[in-house]
């Protein structure tokens, strides 16, 4: 535990994340101060104001320097003036969750990757729950790690962690720490460069040591390259891989044989249970499964619980949400799909022909990595938001039909008129929502507002 009291910090960003950041260091006997460039929610300046926190908002004046170090945000860029400012005096900047780390006991079990971090981070609470461990679910997921670390004392804190998130660590170390995938996402924070992304999620790892354990997937060329770095440390932490493409034959972890879940601990082998008895459906959320298995062998939790688990397990709101069926057409919200790959898997999770809803404010996507899928399974693209031009340009002759709407409601009223009994209408964007909502809740909740509707 370090101690800050009596230590001037200055968190900047006003967010859910640098709020509980703020409120958990006064508590530890700190002088806070919180600065944010933008405007602060008027619930946030009100609990500020009640912990007699000062704060500024709308910029950034020098009374934001003047901290021992400071406390970053999760939105906030490395590249902000400010955090440049402490970088440059060669005082230190750390993220909310290095933060948050020093003030708990509890063993961290944390996931990244570019999709599936709520999904598995949502399981793993599942399962945590059936086992009747006792846990706190936080970080990335909408409850923040500093808020998690002021309730009462827990065995286990289970945590999604962004690459942002990871930016700043210094001592941040799970016990248990897994990688789902690494694909391009979040460029624009990294300037265009995909090393540096995926550096940043590696970082994971970096303070793990032999007692500790990497859970991976075997299928991700980046990752096992990083595997293989990770091997040449003297204590690197146990590894764990995951595939549902082949059998880990060297070393542990879990893989398909004969549509049978495998776990390999100890090169002793045990079949856990058939792959169609886990409940969420798609390649994607098999291997999602065959990760929280494993980390929940890893915290010796019992087969039992985790073939419960598997098996009933729902997922997250927004991620491949079944909203309802009308007339033989089942309407499927799969609003956090931000980015090209979510899409892909889930145009990969489906076998009848489909009306495909997307768009938004456009990440650099490149469209085209999605036709194969799309010509296999979409016959009409509905486009929303500021990218519908790039949509259309990319893809407007992969399919039969290709249409446009201005609004949600206006897209899923024309989804209806063309598809037929048997058939899905999908939302998933590849494009982040701020073009038209607050986020990608909101404009799941558009979605199913307007599909209701019907």
């Amino acid at each position: 535990m370090i101690d800050v009291t009596d230590k001037h910090i200055v968190v900047i960003g006003a967010a859910r994340s640098g709020f509980a950041a703020a409120v958990l260091l006064q508590q530890k006997g700190a002088s806070v101060f919180v600065t944010d460039h933008g405007t602060i929610t008027p619930s946030i300046k009100r609990q500020l104001e009640n912990h007699n926190i000062p704060f500024e908002e709308k910029g950034h004046t020098k009374q934001a320097q003047k901290g021992d170090f400071a406390v970053l945000s999760p939105g906030v860029p490395t590249e902000a003036t400010v955090v440049q400012y402490y970088l440059e005096s060669g005082k230190k900047v750390f993220s909310e969750i290095e933060t948050a780390s020093w003030f708990t006991d509890a063993s961290i079990t944390a996931v990244t990757g570019s999709n599936g971090k709520t999904t598995v981070t949502s399981w793993l609470d599942h399962t945590w729950s059936l086992g009747n461990i006792s846990h706190e679910t936080a970080g990335n997921i909408g409850y923040a790690f500093s808020e998690a670390v002021t309730t009462d004392a827990v065995d286990d804190i289970l945590l999604e962690v962004s690459s942002f998130q990871l930016d700043h660590i210094d001592t941040f170390k799970p016990h248990i720490s897994i990688i789902l995938n690494i694909t391009p996402d979040h460029l624009d924070r990294y300037n265009q460069d995909f090393s540096s992304y995926a550096a940043s999620k590696f970082r994971i790892t970096e303070n793990q040591s032999a007692d500790d354990w990497f859970i991976y997937n075997y299928e991700d060329s980046t990752i096992r390259k990083h595997v293989e770095s990770l091997k040449k440390k003297e204590r690197h932490p146990k590894l764990l891989a995951f595939s549902d493409q082949q059998e880990i034959v060297n070393g542990n972890g879990a893989f398909v044989r004969n549509q049978n879940i495998i776990l390999k601990f100890n090169q002793q082998e045990e079949v856990l249970m058939p792959t169609t008895d886990v409940k969420l459906s798609g390649k994607h959320n098999l291997n999602n499964g065959l990760a929280t298995a494993l980390a929940a062998r890893a915290s010796e939790i019992k087969s039992d619980v985790i073939r419960e688990s598997l098996s009933t397990f729902e997922g997250v709101e927004h991620r491949l949400e079944q909203v309802r069926t009308v007339n033989g057409v089942s309407y499927v919200n799969d609003s956090k799909a931000t980015n090209i790959n979510a899409v892909w898997y889930a145009l990969d999770s489906f076998n009848v022909p489909l009306t495909l809803i997307m768009g938004g404010r456009d990440k650099g996507n490149d469209y085209s990595e999605l036709v194969d899928q799309i010509r296999n399974k979409v016959h009409t693209i509905i486009a929303i938001g500021e990218a519908k031009p790039l949509i259309e340009e990319q893809l407007k002759t992969v399919v039969p039909h290709f249409k446009t709407a201005e609004n949600m409601n206006e897209a899923v009223r024309t989804a209806k008129q063309g598809a037929k009994r048997g058939e899905a209408v999908l939302l998933s964007p590849a494009c982040s929502s701020f073009d038209m909502y607050d986020n990608y809740k909101h404009r799941g909740n558009e979605f199913k507002k307007a599909v209701n509707r019907l």
